[in-house]
């Protein structure tokens, strides 16, 4: 039978983590808990040959992707950008193609800045997206939110780590599960 195609299925997904770096987080309260879940998603990715591609806003400004998240994968493409939106930035979105995943699962922060306006750019390139709402994050919680129901209401689908993770995997009693199994714990 054939999956719902909003289902996250891992032969066309790609992880795409937003600009997860230190001085953005100083600011976010919850910061320890998203990046948690982050964590929990890039290293099923990693485990499951899910490519990830991780963004750092002006890394020179504010620094690179924190190492938690980045020693979660074992060859993450790491891109930087000046442009809100990464697709803004020449190459990204051919970069992006190049991986032949029509589906990406989004997650980083800031929920109301970078990851909205990549979001809106990669819906408008004819990408589907699944953001990832407890891997997300703002300053304010109203601007996560807010960020979170723009992206719904342009075609967006909204979901959790865990159901994308389990979406991943998608039945029990194989390799794949029992290897991602512990990482939902």
């Amino acid at each position: 039978m054939d999956r719902h195609p909003l289902a996250a299925r891992r032969e066309d997904s790609l992880l795409l983590v937003i600009d997860i770096q230190q001085a953005m987080l100083k600011v976010i309260d919850s910061w320890e808990n998203v990046t948690g879940k982050v964590n929990q998603l890039t290293r099923a990715a990693d485990i499951l040959g899910i490519p990830v591609v991780l963004t750092e806003q002006y890394p020179r400004g504010l620094g690179r992707t924190i190492p938690q998240v980045l020693q979660a994968v074992q060859s993450p493409r790491v891109y930087e950008k000046e442009h809100f939106s990464a697709c803004q930035e020449p190459g990204f979105l051919d970069m992006l193609r190049s991986l032949q995943r029509p589906r990406v699962v989004l997650v980083g922060v800031e929920a109301h800045v970078c990851v909205l306006q990549t979001g809106l750019d990669l819906l408008q390139a004819g990408l589907q997206v699944q953001v990832a709402a407890d891997a997300v994050a703002s300053r304010a919680p109203f601007n996560r939110d807010t960020g979170i129901e723009l992206l719904r209401q342009a075609g967006a689908v909204i979901t959790t780590t865990e159901i994308v993770m389990f979406q991943w995997i998608h039945r029990s009693n194989t390799d794949a599960f029992r290897k991602v199994h512990p990482i939902l714990k």
